[in-house]
């Protein structure tokens, strides 16, 4: 199963194309976690949904790259002191120890904005489309913004169901706006949709998982970020909360549901089952 690099390049691409510009500093540090690399697993993602549907990948450039801005605002602020306090980020400082947090702050803001700004401009579709695009964005950041909170204010015994529902929206909230987004762009009949969404939705939950068992199990020079932050912040996770074992038992149920739902997807989902693929496997 190959992987879909000439996806990811058109992301990179689409990220050199639309690198934010304007206001002097701001954009230099908007720039600068844009920058960083990374997975960019969203946009790919994206992309691969479009390709399986039948769409004009091309097209879809600028609203893989608006995910991709949110997504990194997200990061930007997640770094924060005043959330999980980490210092660094995809192997150098996070944004708020090279900028300042109060810049990190705006960085995190104009990524948001600009993201929106990307849909509404740079998308070429016919407005209908651009508007249900946007509104599915929408709906992501609100569902990611949601699980952020929860995650910051969790129960006093948090359990199985709770943990999954958290991740569903806090992780997983943008890889189901990648679905939609594309399911937007191309529009598909609606048992199709459906059938694409459900992916997502498994996706998203197992990608935390599998996060929160590399986090307990890896190194900082894989991961690119400091290991063991999660148990280090009293942060409430897979593992945290189940233990080591059941959270890896959880991460391999996942991956079977996700395989057995790509299998029977509608479409050309090659590129989409290899991104499945990598998302239970990957090591950082």
């Amino acid at each position: 199963m190959t992987f879909p690099d000439h996806l990811v390049a058109l992301v990179e691409a689409g990220l050199v194309l639309h690198a934010p510009h304007g206001e002097p500093g701001l954009s230099e540090a908007m720039r600068y976690p844009l920058e960083a690399g990374g997975k960019r697993l969203r946009p790919t993602l994206l992309l691969a949904v479009v390709d399986a549907l039948g769409g004009r990948v091309a097209d879809a450039v600028p609203a893989a790259v608006a995910l991709e801005w949110v997504h990194t605002f997200s990061l930007v602020h997640d770094d924060l002191p005043a959330l999980d306090d980490d210092a660094l980020r995809r192997g150098r400082p996070t944004t708020h120890v090279r900028y300042g947090d109060d810049v990190a702050v705006l960085v995190g803001d104009a990524l948001l904005n600009g993201a929106y700004g990307l849909v509404l401009h740079q998308l070429r579709c016919p407005a209908s489309r651009r508007a249900l695009v946007l509104g599915a964005l929408v709906d992501g950041v609100s569902a990611m913004i949601a699980g952020q909170h929860r995650d910051v204010r969790p129960p006093a015994a948090p359990d199985e169901a709770w943990l999954k529902e958290m991740c569903a929206r806090k992780t997983g909230a943008l890889l189901r706006a990648a679905v939609a987004m594309a399911v937007a762009l191309v529009g598909p009949a609606p048992s199709w949709e459906a059938a694409y969404l459900a992916v997502a939705d498994e996706l998203g939950v197992g990608f935390q998982i599998v996060d929160d068992v590399l986090d307990a199990t890896g190194s900082d020079a894989v991961l690119g970020k400091p290991a063991g932050s999660d148990a280090d912040h009293g942060k409430t996770t897979y593992v945290t909360v189940l233990g080591l074992a059941r959270a890896r038992a959880l991460a391999a149920e996942s991956a079977a549901r996700a395989s057995a739902l790509v299998a029977a997807l509608p479409g050309r989902p090659e590129a989409l089952a290899a991104i499945v693929a990598r998302v239970y496997t990957r090591d950082r």
